[in-house]
């Protein structure tokens, strides 16, 4: 007869931010369980931070170093630039990290990052949430097998006109550094690395990417986060010298996501090693965006 094993202790995870993709995402998903328990939130508004950990019976972390000791790892639901100056003292507290995209608001602060997990050697994960739905699973895992010549791609969608999600940052920087990692991200993968990227547009308004690969197939993509639709759309088309393979999101629901997200980030915390959509992963859709980022926010 075997022994039995003892199932590991959830991950105590604390949670820097409380607006609204923290509340709608990070500590819902951190603090439903089993794998992870919402262990504090910190934020710079007091009583939003309150008000979103005493719906999960977590510790309100009167500051970012308190934060870091009542947790086992680090996530983070705020703006680029607030991440960037945050994740490197968490990295070098040698706390693990689940990141968002973009890892920052320029390439200089995204490598800052990766530079200091890479000193300091903890386990990374990045938020990209298509990539966690067993259908984009599939999609990429058929892509493998093709040929592909060209590909044409869009994300689209209304949240900044008005709403929550209509943050200074997104209202700032545009559809690129919001929507662009995650199509980015899917081209990359699904059509072949990406040599080169050119944009033409606005990110804040409507932007094209065009994206030459390494094996020579040429992909369009479309980003827009300030056209009114009914529903946000993502649509990928592979083309090449079998069928057509498209991946569309309309169907899908991303509820999928985030039991998958939070298992395999809490076993890559306990295994010691980054998930494959890691930081390293993050600075380099950075470095394709910053080919792009040709515009003048001013």
């Amino acid at each position: 007869m075997s022994p039995r094993t003892t199932p590991a202790a959830p991950l105590r995870v604390g949670l820097v931010g409380a607006g609204p993709w923290a509340r709608a995402m990070h500590a819902r998903v951190l603090g439903s369980g089993p794998e992870t328990v919402l262990s504090a939130v910190w934020a710079r508004r007091t009583e939003a931070a309150a008000h979103l950990a005493a719906a999960y019976h977590a510790r309100v972390a009167s500051s970012f170093e308190e934060l870091l000791d009542l947790s086992e790892a680090v996530a983070f639901a705020v703006p680029p630039a607030v991440q960037a100056e945050l994740a490197i003292r968490a990295a070098a507290a040698g706390k693990p990290l689940l990141l968002e995209k973009p890892l920052g608001p320029d390439l200089a602060s995204a490598r800052r990052i990766a530079e200091a997990v890479a000193e300091h050697g903890v386990v990374t994960q990045l938020v990209l949430t298509k990539r966690y739905h067993p259908a984009t699973r599939e999609f990429l895992r058929q892509a493998e097998h093709r040929t592909v010549l060209g590909a044409r791609a869009c994300y689209l969608h209304g949240a900044f006109v008005e709403g929550d999600f209509a943050t200074p940052w997104r209202l700032e920087h545009g559809a690129l550094l919001d929507l662009g990692p995650h199509l980015i991200d899917l081209l990359d993968m699904a059509v072949g690395p990406i040599d080169s990227l050119h944009s033409t547009g606005d990110p804040r308004r409507w932007v094209e990417l065009t994206c030459e690969h390494t094996n020579g197939a040429v992909s369009q993509a479309s980003l827009s986060g300030s056209v009114r639709l009914d529903s946000a759309r993502t649509r990928i088309e592979l083309f090449g010298t079998q069928q057509e393979l498209v991946y569309d999101t309309a169907d899908l629901d991303h509820e999928e996501c985030w039991p998958i997200l939070r298992r395999e980030f809490a076993e890559a915390v306990r295994s010691g090693r980054s998930h494959e959509i890691d930081a390293q992963r993050g600075l380099r859709l950075q470095e394709l965006m910053s080919q792009a980022a040709t515009w003048d926010p001013a």
